[in-house]
């Protein structure tokens, strides 16, 4: 277990009525510090931008923050969970690149997500031939020699389906909860969580004193986008939390891809939408998601010769170029993630050394040099 005393701050900032992510974000940055926020006097916080009266009113309640994370951690340690915080190296990388990620999160098990993620979601009500289309997805990976990490919701239908085709395929898979992890929702999900566990994690944002809300569950969508490199929408209705959860990876600047389905069929109605919108690429098995996530199963290949000088380069694309000649080709988040670059300033760079010549984007938002 970490420092008790900064576990305790860490743990009470999101305890404060009123004082959502961003803002906690806010004090965290002008402050200098976590504990800063609770020792902080009002003149401090009063010269912050955007924190208005409201906040400021809200901040006066630290104290009994503080109570209720003492509360908290008596219970986290009863129960064999960790916490890790949004500045600290054992929070998900690919996570820290989104905006809106939680500031802690709750987990039983390995977070450690070094190799390639995937998040599959679907309908709760999935049919015959969405099961059939998740398993055999996650079973040809395996024949393919891919060893992927699996994330989605342990809801009822597709999410249940992923989390077993993982465990069966002997890969690593990850539940993301739109609850505390005092519970476990669904109830019948339970000895599925125990075998997570065993070979993943669970993970929540919330706390053990969270009742079951259906917002949550909404909310918790943009961690299952949030912690892979693609979503995979195996079967959704026209509207459900599996095209929530497209809509974030796009946002996130992510690979959402989707299975089609019949024109009549209700149940694939949301995948076949965001085909026809261009909000997911059309796959039918392994070998096409293998193919727009960039994915090279040909070890062998010979490097090819890459240009030794460039000219004209500003000192940020300088680092991206070094990067990715050192890499060979680099996905967009390691990008992010080793220059310590926001996605949007990347994503603005590579543009600009495309439209140069420099480097080239391949399927999977991959980049390599040209």
């Amino acid at each position: 277990m970490k420092n008790d005393l900064n576990l305790l701050y860490q743990i009470a900032i999101g305890l404060i009525p009123g004082i959502g992510n961003a803002t906690a974000k806010k004090l965290i940055a002008f402050l200098g510090s976590v504990e800063n926020v609770f020792t902080a006097s009002k003149k401090e916080i009063l010269k912050i931008p955007g924190i208005g009266s409201f906040a400021l009113n809200n901040l006066a309640n630290r104290s009994a923050a503080l109570e209720l994370a003492e509360k908290e951690i008596q219970f986290i340690q009863k129960n064999n969970i960790q916490f890790t915080f949004f500045t600290e190296k054992g929070y998900p990388s690919r996570l820290k690149n989104c905006d809106d990620n939680p500031i802690g999160l709750f987990y039983k098990g390995d977070i450690n997500l070094k190799d390639k993620v995937i998040s599959v979601v679907g309908t709760r009500s999935a049919s015959e031939y969405g099961i059939s289309m998740c398993e055999k997805l996650i079973c040809d990976l395996k024949e393919f020699g891919y060893n992927p990490i699996i994330v989605s919701g342990l809801a009822y239908g597709i999410d249940a389906c992923a989390h077993k085709a993982a465990l069966k395929n002997n890969f690593k898979t990850i539940a993301v909860l739109g609850n505390g992890l005092h519970t476990i929702y669904p109830g019948p999900h339970r000895s599925l969580s125990d075998k997570i566990v065993q070979n993943g994690a669970v993970i929540s944002e919330f706390f053990s004193h969270s009742k079951l809300d259906k917002n949550n569950f909404v909310k918790r969508n943009r961690i299952i986008a949030g912690l892979a490199d693609a979503t995979i929408v195996v079967e959704s209705k026209e509207k459900g939390g599996a095209l929530i959860t497209a809509d974030l990876a796009n946002s996130y600047n992510r690979d959402v891809l989707t299975f089609p389905g019949r024109a009549n069929d209700e149940t694939s109605a949301g995948c076949n939408w965001l085909i026809k919108t261009n909000r997911a690429a059309l796959i039918e098995n392994a070998a096409d998601l293998e193919y727009i996530l960039g994915w090279d199963r040909d070890k062998t290949k010979i490097p090819s010769v890459q240009k030794s000088l460039f000219v004209n380069l500003s000192p940020e694309e300088e680092i991206l170029v070094n990067i990715i000649r050192e890499k060979e080709s680099v996905e967009i988040d390691k990008l992010c993630i080793t220059s310590e670059m926001p996605v949007s300033k990347v994503s603005a760079l590579l543009l600009n050394l495309e439209f140069e010549g420099i480097v080239k984007c391949l399927p999977g938002k991959v980049f390599k040099l040209a």
